[in-house]
């Protein structure tokens, strides 16, 4: 018989052991008086009178435990105490039969898939020994014949686990499936190892191709918003946080403003994880409050729409100063013309692959949303496009590759509704949807670096992942 087999005879004797226990201790669980026991069928004289007694215990070929016992005289009182003591007794001995049923029902179920396993461990010998004559001819199939039967092995553990009568033996199929996983993954690193120069050159060939393809990436459409993902729980019901979409791939710097008025305080993070955890590295107290959240980090500078007013504000992290500003002119400001959520909203300050941009409402356009593409240095409106969409009726809006989207609310179920293309001067109405999870949404804005959307979601700090329709340049485009 080979080792598995004996293991599982060895739990077997275990519960014809259990049995011969329960048949020498059971009257003394349930308080009765003992007898002497014996094991042949020669009946030792009781006398009735002293009640219940249990004088006899033997096994059947099964295993199962067989008791015999002498019943009193009879008492006209049902209720005495020997009579209680019977029924008892009669309840654990019934209770204790069943749980040897279902035991040894178990014990036939689990010696199946040990029967089972026993001829797969055969076959993984016979291939281990195919694995010694010539290695290097494995390759891909014999290893993956391997792997496909360790799988097969591996979900027989957790049958194992629920036989608890015999833990150490569940503890060496363990081992033996542990040990057998080690063993694989070394052939597999052996294999690998054949080719890894080989490998290594065609990796550093696919990088190059993959960098290339990302260079040809032009502005691409909007397609589909996912997410959000939750980064933290943090503020009032209303703020804004960014990165710079300029920074270097090692500068992953976080601003944080709370609240969209009366506050000056901007607070920095040196990466998403600081960030996340609070811890600070700067705070800047600013020459002039905010209004609103719509602001934006670019290039290392922060723009935002200066309180009671429409004057823009750049202000340099660098050198904590007021770099430029300027009065947008004819934009409403003060929830003249803002969002459907209110919160001075009028003037959003937003950047994408092209450049800085700013979206608001003039009544010379009757409140519809205009967008002014910014000089990043002096503030001076470039071109201008005046759009049909009227600035109180949307939620939010973000640029895209010099392309506005408008969202049609700030509550559950808004969806990107509009869009307006700077390149075309021509619009369309779109219906993305995305999951405005916690309901209140009062900042979205787009990074082109990240290609991802940073929204400020009733207190909830949480990304969007947008998906592009792109075009790949060419030789041939110019």
């Amino acid at each position: 018989m080979s080792p598995p087999l004996l293991k599982l005879g060895a739990v077997l004797s275990t519960m014809a052991m259990i049995s011969n226990w329960m048949s020498q201790t059971l009257p003394s669980l349930v308080g009765l008086n003992t007898t002497r026991i014996t094991t042949s069928d020669t009946l030792t004289q009781i006398s009735p009178k002293e009640g219940w007694q249990v004088y006899s215990s033997a096994q059947d070929p099964d295993g199962r435990c067989i008791c015999t016992v002498v019943a009193p005289e009879q008492n006209l009182c049902s209720r005495d105490a020997k009579s209680r003591q019977l029924r008892q007794l009669l309840e654990k001995v019934q209770n204790m039969s069943q749980s040897i049923e279902v035991l040894n029902l178990r014990t036939q179920r689990d010696f199946q898939y040990v029967l089972k396993m026993e001829t797969q461990m055969k076959g993984l010998k016979a291939k281990f020994r195919q694995l010694e004559d010539d290695q290097k001819t494995l390759m891909t199939k014999h290893f993956q014949d391997l792997k496909e039967k360790m799988d097969e092995l591996l979900p027989l553990i957790p049958v194992l686990e629920q036989y608890k009568t015999d833990a150490k033996l569940i503890t060496q199929f363990k081992e033996e499936i542990r040990n057998l996983s080690t063993v694989l993954t070394g052939i597999q690193e052996e294999i690998g190892a054949y080719d890894y120069e080989e490998l290594h050159q065609r990796v550093l060939s696919l990088e190059t191709r993959l960098r290339d393809c990302m260079k040809k990436l032009t502005c691409g459409k909007l397609m589909k918003i996912t997410g959000p993902i939750t980064v933290k729980i943090s503020g009032t019901r209303f703020g804004a946080w960014m990165t710079d979409p300029l920074a270097s791939e090692k500068n992953n710097r976080v601003w944080y403003m709370d609240s969209y008025t009366n506050n000056k305080i901007v607070r920095e993070y040196k990466s998403i994880a600081d960030f996340v955890s609070g811890a600070e590295s700067r705070t800047y107290n600013l020459p002039f409050k905010w209004a609103g959240t719509n602001h934006v980090v670019y290039n290392g500078s922060l723009y935002f729409n200066k309180y009671q007013s429409n004057i823009i504000i750049k202000y340099s992290f660098d050198t904590g100063r007021v770099l430029a500003q300027r009065s947008l002119e004819y934009a409403g400001f003060h929830n003249v013309y803002p969002y459907t959520w209110g919160g001075f909203s009028d003037i959003d300050l937003m950047a994408d692959e092209i450049g800085l941009w700013a979206v608001y409402a003039t009544n010379q356009n009757a409140g519809n949303i205009v967008i002014s593409q910014l000089n990043q240095d002096t503030l001076e409106v470039l071109k201008s496009w005046s759009t049909g969409y009227p600035k109180r009726s949307a939620g939010e809006s973000f640029m895209i590759c010099g392309t506005l989207y408008v969202t049609n609310s700030h509550l559950t179920g808004a969806k990107v509704y509009y869009s307006y293309s700077t390149k075309t001067s021509t619009y369309e109405y779109t219906d993305i949807p995305f999951h405005n999870q916690y309901f209140h949404i009062s900042m979205l804005d787009y990074n082109a670096r990240d290609r991802a959307l940073y929204a400020w979601n009733n207190g909830h700090q949480v990304l969007f992942n947008v998906t592009l329709f792109h075009v790949i340049k060419t030789e041939d485009d110019t």
